[in-house]
């Protein structure tokens, strides 16, 4: 097998199974996708959880940079489906990000109280994305790991 060099070093090009390209495929269009529309029309994808700006182009602001964190982790984490050296990144970006979404929305329900029904949907999304992108992650560990000599 040939050796893939990382950041980390050079690894063996361990083949990449079905099921971990399905999952980073997915995982990186859903939150392309969500970015993409908070990034461009946060009005309307928030209206359909009672989520109103109301003008407030502060709001909008931070909504919309958060929406472009989100389209270009999207576009990352659909990478390294498709790129061999970008899968261990990939799926440590995925798993991370959608994780923290899906914790820090148990955290707020712990806190706050139950939200619209579309975000409780959304948190147990993000912890299943969250967890496949771990899998991918596992799967991938020697990737990260520094190959000294």
């Amino acid at each position: 097998m040939a050796a893939v060099t990382t950041v980390a070093g050079p690894v063996p090009d361990a083949p990449r199974s079905r099921s971990q390209t399905v999952i980073l495929v997915v995982a990186g269009l859903v939150v392309v996708g969500i970015g993409g529309a908070v990034l461009t029309a946060p009005d309307a994808f928030h209206a359909g959880n009672g989520i109103d700006f109301a003008g407030n182009s502060s709001l909008l602001s931070e909504t919309r940079a958060a929406g472009g964190a989100l389209l270009t982790t999207g576009i990352l984490v659909t990478l390294g489906a498709f790129i061999r050296r970008l899968t261990f990144a990939a799926a440590l970006i995925g798993a991370t990000v959608y994780l923290a979404y899906g914790l820090s929305r148990l955290l707020s329900i712990a806190l706050d109280g139950m939200p619209a029904t579309g975000l409780v949907a959304a948190a147990v999304a993000e912890l299943v994305l969250g967890t496949a992108c771990g899998y991918v992650l596992h799967r991938n560990r020697r990737a990260g790991a520094s190959q000294a000599p």
